[in-house]
């Protein structure tokens, strides 16, 4: 039945989703000296070794406030961390997409809960609080006591705190905390590893015997990253992600962010025997692993010619993919045209000049959440999925709205009618 069929998608995409794993045990930093890296691997495997336990009973002489595990708590003393996080898609990573497949698994399915939990809610407070609701069926339902609740996403708490324990990095100074300082929540536990990329290996790279397609891991970024220069120079994921410890973690959702991964150009037209021609040149100068990664995103080029009303003359157009295209099911790579760190792609055009044509466009538009509408839109087309259907609905919802418009230059075809005119030249990046 197509349920059936759609339901074991899900399972696979939400493992994909999750980055299901403890991250590469055996990965190196490679600016970091062998000891203290294997000091950070050997916090990192503790540290998210998941399902995470419950934080338990807080110390004794510790206030509500200091014991409290929901962002709004951290946000009193923490304020820009917290304004930065409700910005940022950690605090929404409990999205509708993957609320409404949660729901359809139902309230005691808790292991195929933990496929998603353990990176978009990870906390197990989290965790009882979104079997509380399942099992109600009335949503959303009040936060817990202690201020949990499973629609915060990825919280401070589920970076930061272990059995009532706040990690973190050292100050920027390089100092740790002392005791003696009598500061709140008894200070934090400072470690190099927040600092680190195997920390965010954790919930955006799989092990070496993930899921993988065409021998590819199909969650890769670390590894990604690894291999280009960044990762020599010892520029880890937070000094693009989290600039001076903003905690924003833009990425593909962003027009600034990715404008400032990438150098684009594209070269005046010429018109030569009847054909116009133009280069296109994309550069991934900034970002540090593909461009894209993951199979989620889709990136589309397209170049054509414009007619003097603005419009695009349809069989003038070419297009071409920027993506890691894969089957629904997971089960097949079409094709992989991402650009790697540091690599220069080039699009040739070369057409007949149509006679209507004035102007020649080039944009590139970037869909992030491409491969979730299509999920989206075959779940919806299911008639056996009922009870995330709202869910999904708005999930669709936003992942159509999510598009946008990275790169667009129309610049004047030489010797059309009207050209001096029109003057149409505009680049935008």
């Amino acid at each position: 039945m197509q349920f059936r069929v759609l339901w074991i998608v899900a399972g696979l995409w939400l493992i994909t989703l999750s980055g299901c794993n403890s991250g590469p045990q055996s990965a190196t930093h490679t600016a970091t000296p062998a000891s203290q890296a294997s000091e950070i691997d050997d916090f990192l495997s503790k540290h998210w070794q998941r399902p995470l336990a419950a934080q338990g009973s807080p110390p004794v002489g510790h206030s509500q406030l200091e014991s409290a595990l929901d962002p709004a708590s951290c946000g009193t003393c923490h304020t820009q961390q917290y304004n930065d996080w409700k910005t940022a898609l950690h605090s929404r990573a409990m999205s509708p997409g993957l609320f409404g497949q949660v729901q359809e698994m139902g309230a005691d399915a808790t292991d195929d809960h933990q496929a998603c939990l353990r990176c978009h809610a990870p906390l197990a407070e989290q965790e009882e609080h979104l079997r509380q609701a399942l099992a109600r069926g009335t949503l959303p339902i009040p936060p817990r006591q202690d201020g949990v609740s499973y629609t915060h996403g990825l919280t401070c708490a589920g970076c930061h705190v272990r059995n009532h324990q706040v990690f973190g990095p050292l100050r920027k100074d390089g100092s740790a905390p002392s005791l003696s300082q009598k500061l709140p929540h008894n200070g934090w536990q400072a470690t190099d590893a927040f600092q680190d990329s195997r920390f965010c290996a954790a919930c955006h790279q799989f092990e070496a015997d993930g899921p993988a397609l065409n021998g590819k891991l199909l969650e890769n970024t670390y590894e990604e990253w690894r291999a280009s220069r960044y990762a020599r120079e010892g520029r880890s994921c937070q000094s693009c992600h989290m600039p001076e410890r903003r905690h924003l973690w833009r990425g593909i959702h962003d027009p600034e962010m990715v404008k400032s991964g990438l150098k684009i150009e594209a070269s005046r037209p010429i018109v030569a025997n009847g054909h116009v021609s133009a280069t296109l040149q994309i550069i991934n100068h900034g970002v540090g692993h593909a461009f894209p990664t993951y199979v989620t995103p889709r990136v589309m080029v397209e170049i054509g010619q414009e007619s003097r009303s603005g419009k695009m003359i349809g069989q003038t157009v070419e297009r071409h993919l920027i993506a890691r295209d894969v089957s629904l099911n997971l089960q097949a790579e079409k094709s992989d045209t991402r650009i790697m760190p540091d690599e220069t792609r080039r699009y040739g055009y070369a057409k007949v000049l149509h006679p209507e044509a004035v102007v020649l466009t080039v944009r590139i538009m970037v869909e992030p959440d491409a491969f979730y509408a299509d999920f989206y839109r075959a779940t919806l087309d299911d008639p056996e999925f009922r009870v995330g259907r709202k869910a999904i609905s708005e999930a669709l919802r936003l992942a159509e709205q999510a598009p946008y418009a990275v790169f667009h230059s129309r610049q004047a075809i030489p010797g059309t009618a009207e050209v001096s005119q029109i003057n149409y030249k505009e680049n935008k990046q």
